[in-house]
């Protein structure tokens, strides 16, 4: 279990699982979601969001672990631009351990 920040002050904090990530992973969820500026604002969070929800709809293999994040992670009331960024960089440390762990 991961804690990620919700806000710069710290003050709200989410919990991510493993199995959070791995759904990350499985269905490459971050792939091409930040535009060429490289941030990350609101518009991107809402991007993500609809790519999971057009997934869900589509009924594809596995929507019950795409549901779980949604439910936990993506839908959290506090979930804001600030927490996925955070998101995004605790995806990217999970993932380069996992490799070196292979």
């Amino acid at each position: 279990m991961y804690t990620i920040p919700l806000n710069a002050t710290g003050t709200r904090s989410l919990t991510v699982d493993d199995k959070h990530l791995a759904t990350i992973d499985e269905f490459n969820l971050f792939r091409d979601l930040i535009d060429s500026n490289g941030f990350v604002d609101e518009t991107v969070l809402e991007k993500l969001r609809l790519t999971v929800r057009g997934l869900i709809l589509s009924q594809c293999p596995g929507c019950e672990k795409l549901f779980d994040l949604c439910v936990d992670v993506l839908y959290h009331e506090k979930m804001k631009s600030y927490g996925l960024h955070q998101l995004i960089l605790l995806y990217i440390d999970w993932k380069s351990k996992k490799s070196t762990e292979n």
